[in-house]
């Protein structure tokens, strides 16, 4: 009997084509320490991954399938679902195009689609350019809320989840202005937050989850000196959490948050509050997890890194970490 047949079936979709997004997919997915977890599964474009093997050095056997559910792991050779192929003029290392987001944004998409079919059991998307896929004129916002549109969630029950180590940081904004972010703190947002995570944290197997909330004011508005937002909005909504029997406090400030004890989650109001923590504490290692969906979808948290592209340099560790997260969630499910 194939003991590979029970492990979990990974989707990677594999971003943006000219940056360094197919180079740390190959990697994973070659890596025998990712394949004693999980079988990985390659969506994109057959041709793009040769190309950036050739650039790399990277000796691999790629085989194509047209569907998922057709895929096989028993020869060692990576299989592929290729899908939106580039023409070989459309394809720029190291650029920015309008077909790059396109085809990135098309391989989450058929990854996505196979989930939901339960022709694999999760996706891990490598790094997208917000450039191309705006050159593509393509609304993106990021990948909870592209995530949600596919799996026909509304937007605003997706959330972020920045994972590393034993950390999670939810996020209740995400890639909007400050000034936007501002507006859309509202009590009842921050609840659904704080309710995302505790569905997620269950769901990765916490049974009694404890969650910490920050504030949005320097040290939560010092009870009104520097800000109303955690009287009016953050407070009410942390209220409203405990009522449905959620284990939750703050606001803290979120200077100071991070070092307190005993939580299985943070929930942060906008992007850089758990951004800057993640990227200090953890750079090239940190998962992003979306969370309010029915498929399991993590992406990493770094960029696409176009001035190394072709240079075989590029770290898979980030997304490893994000495989291996997801592939531990799905064997308990």
């Amino acid at each position: 009997m194939d003991m590979t047949a029970t492990l979990p079936r990974i989707a990677i979709a594999l971003g943006d084509p000219g940056g360094i997004g197919p180079e740390i997919a190959l990697k994973a997915a070659l890596r025998p320490e990712v394949r004693a977890i999980c079988r990985p599964l390659l969506f994109g474009d057959r041709q793009v991954l040769e190309a950036h093997a050739a650039a790399c050095a990277i000796e691999v056997q790629l085989q194509r399938y047209a569907r998922a559910s057709d895929a096989g792991w028993e020869d060692g050779a990576v299989p592929v679902v290729e899908r939106e192929p580039l023409a070989p003029h459309e394809l720029k290392l190291g650029e920015t195009n309008a077909a790059h987001g396109r085809a990135a944004l098309a391989f989450a998409r058929a990854a996505i689609d196979a989930a939901l079919a339960r022709e694999v059991d999760a996706v891990v998307a490598a790094p997208q350019s917000e450039t191309s896929i705006k050159l593509a004129g393509i609304e993106f916002d990021g990948y909870p809320t592209f995530v949600a549109r596919c799996t026909g969630v509304a937007p605003e029950d997706a959330f972020l989840m920045v994972c590393f180590d034993d950390m999670r940081i939810v996020h209740a904004t995400l890639h909007v202005s400050v000034r936007r972010a501002i507006e859309l703190i509202t009590r009842e947002r921050v609840h659904r937050a704080i309710c995302a995570a505790d569905t997620a944290l269950r769901r990765f197997g916490v049974v009694r989850p404890r969650i910490a909330v920050s504030g949005l004011n320097p040290h939560a508005g010092e009870h009104g000196l520097f800000g109303e937002e955690e009287i009016e909005r953050i407070a009410p909504a942390i209220d409203d959490a405990r009522r449905d029997g959620i284990d939750a406090d703050g606001p803290h400030g979120a200077d100071t948050m991070f070092q307190r004890r005993g939580y299985d989650a943070f929930v942060v109001m906008v992007h850089d509050q758990g951004h800057i923590t993640a990227k200090l504490l953890a750079p090239q290692r940190t998962a992003g997890v979306t969370i309010g969906t029915p498929v399991l979808f993590s992406s990493v948290a770094h960029g696409t890194a176009y001035d190394i592209v072709g240079k075989n340099i590029a770290k898979p560790d980030a997304l490893i970490e994000a495989i291996r997260r997801l592939a531990g969630v799905a064997l308990k499910s």
